[in-house]
């Protein structure tokens, strides 16, 4: 699960830069993980779990690829939103 988050904060710096706040919280029946970066266009949301997808920051196209896979192995639904500050918003739920 560790590869998860680290994936998940790689990205957000990568594209957030240095002075992005991550914030990882509770749910019901999960948890989350937003950053106040610029966010995914809705245009690409349904993109970015596919292996090789990258908007060019220097990343392999590959890390939310394995978010998605560790969140399968864990029985983990992922949803894919804003955060408040328009950045962007993981929530991760257990499956039923």
């Amino acid at each position: 699960m560790a590869a998860l988050f680290e994936n998940l904060f790689r990205n957000a710096i990568g594209h957030g830069g240095e002075d992005v706040t991550v914030r990882v919280g509770p749910l019901d029946g999960g948890f989350y993980v937003e950053d106040t970066g610029d966010g995914i266009p809705p245009e690409k949301q349904e993109q970015v779990f596919e292996h090789g997808f990258t908007t060019g920051y220097g990343g392999s196209g590959v890390g939310l690829t394995i978010v998605s896979r560790i969140a399968t192995g864990h029985d983990l639904s992922i949803a894919l939103t804003d955060s408040p500050e328009g950045g962007a918003r993981f929530e991760f739920k257990k499956e039923p």
